[in-house]
């Protein structure tokens, strides 16, 4: 994987395949390879977690369910 590849958002991800940003979300959640940058909660605030999901690891998800 290359450190300055393409980064895509859940949203770009469910606007190019057509489908929810929730289901982007649930398929690349525990995939390898995939940025996971966490907000901690605090007593006024709650806490998020922010995905980026590099075009490798895209592609390869990509290929796995045209394969099914």
């Amino acid at each position: 994987m290359a450190a300055l590849e393409r980064h895509y958002t859940p949203k770009e991800v469910a606007d190019l395949w057509h489908v929810s940003v929730d289901t982007v979300r649930r398929l690349f959640r525990d995939r390898p390879g995939v940025l996971k940058l966490d907000s901690p909660e605090t007593r006024r605030k709650r806490g998020y977690r922010v995905i980026r999901i590099p075009e490798s690891v895209l592609q390869a998800v990509h290929a796995e369910m045209r394969a099914a």
